[in-house]
């Protein structure tokens, strides 16, 4: 539990600090009964490095399936699109999945306007290089949160043209089954008739595959993981010291998805300057980092029938267990 200040007292410090949406959330996810840290927050310049590292791993293998099927079948979602014009890639990263989809359209005979969102800078940086090589795409990068850059991209669209919302890689994952449908029904209430999204899934597999992707034997993600903490001592003045908690991984067959933990290998307390407060952990005590749902292919198309998407078509990627699946807005 968090002492030495009530919650007001945390509100009036955090509203004068620069950090405060980090600090509130920090002080809101540590405070609650299974501590949790949002997992945007994984994602700083070091930790965006690290999940890039982690993306080439032989152990992951989501990456290299979606690679594929965009390599195999960009063209069937892009070429006979006419009216295409804008996209907008939330969770952009590397910019290396939309690089490779516009790729297999060797030319395009108008300008396309791609709106980059992400809440690292690093990733920014990043995907504006990846795609500088597209002579035929201007590049809108926006820092900003899924909601509120999808938003504004869609607010500066060429209205005689259609868009293309791409949401990819393990981004699904992460989100729980009801904010997945929440954010869908945002982007199909903000779409035009003719719109498309492009979903990428990771699916259910074996519990083996899934512990060596999450808990991967050179320990990258242990250090993606623990990175967080590292960020907390950074931003936010704390003292954790991360040789006293472990990187953790279980699978919930349940609820169907991954859990990321860092558990705490003694009892402790630890200090944050920001909030003027300090939090109690047990030994064995852990802190939920990240959720990552699998689906079954079908359960995929469900999504987006729900929020009153068409199911334009999708691919399986048979040794990732990776699916996209496109569809269109009536």
């Amino acid at each position: 539990m968090i002492e030495n200040m009530k919650l007001q007292q945390v509100q009036d410090v955090l509203n004068v600090n620069p950090v405060f949406e980090l600090a509130q959330d920090v002080t809101r996810g540590l405070g609650e009964k299974q501590k949790q840290l949002p997992s945007k927050y994984l994602y700083n310049t070091l930790g965006s490095q690290l999940f890039e590292a982690i993306c080439e791993l032989p152990w992951y293998k989501i990456t290299r399936g979606e690679k594929r099927l965009l390599e195999q079948h960009g063209t069937d979602i892009l070429a006979n699109w006419k009216s295409f014009n804008t996209v907008i890639e939330l969770g952009s990263g590397s910019g290396v999945k939309l690089s490779l989809l516009l790729g297999a359209v060797h030319k395009f005979d108008h300008l396309v306007h791609a709106h980059l969102v992400d809440i690292s800078s690093t990733a920014l940086e990043l995907s504006k290089l990846t795609l500088s090589r597209h002579a035929s795409v201007s590049i809108f990068p926006k820092k900003a949160t899924y909601e509120s850059g999808l938003r504004q991209a869609l607010s500066d669209r060429n209205e005689s043209g259609s868009v293309l919302v791409l949401f990819l890689g393990s981004n699904v994952s992460n989100l729980s089954p009801e904010d997945v449908n929440r954010l869908l029904q945002q982007i199909q209430s903000q779409c035009h008739s003719g719109d498309r999204l492009l979903l990428g899934a990771d699916l259910v597999k074996p519990e083996s595959e899934l512990l060596l992707a999450y808990d991967d034997p050179l320990g990258i993600t242990a250090a993606f993981n623990l990175n967080i903490l590292a960020r907390l001592n950074y931003d936010l003045g704390a003292d954790f010291k991360l040789n006293q908690f472990k990187h953790l991984v279980v699978w919930h067959k349940e609820h169907s998805r991954i859990e990321m933990y860092l558990e705490s290998q003694i009892d402790q307390s630890v200090y944050m300057s920001a909030t003027n407060s300090h939090i109690y952990f047990s030994k064995g005590e852990r802190i939920l980092t990240e959720n990552s749902y699998k689906y079954e292919p079908e359960e995929v198309i469900k999504m987006g029938e729900q929020v009153k998407f068409r199911l334009f078509q999708q691919w399986i990627d048979e040794d990732s267990k990776f699916a996209l699946t496109l569809f269109e807005r009536t």
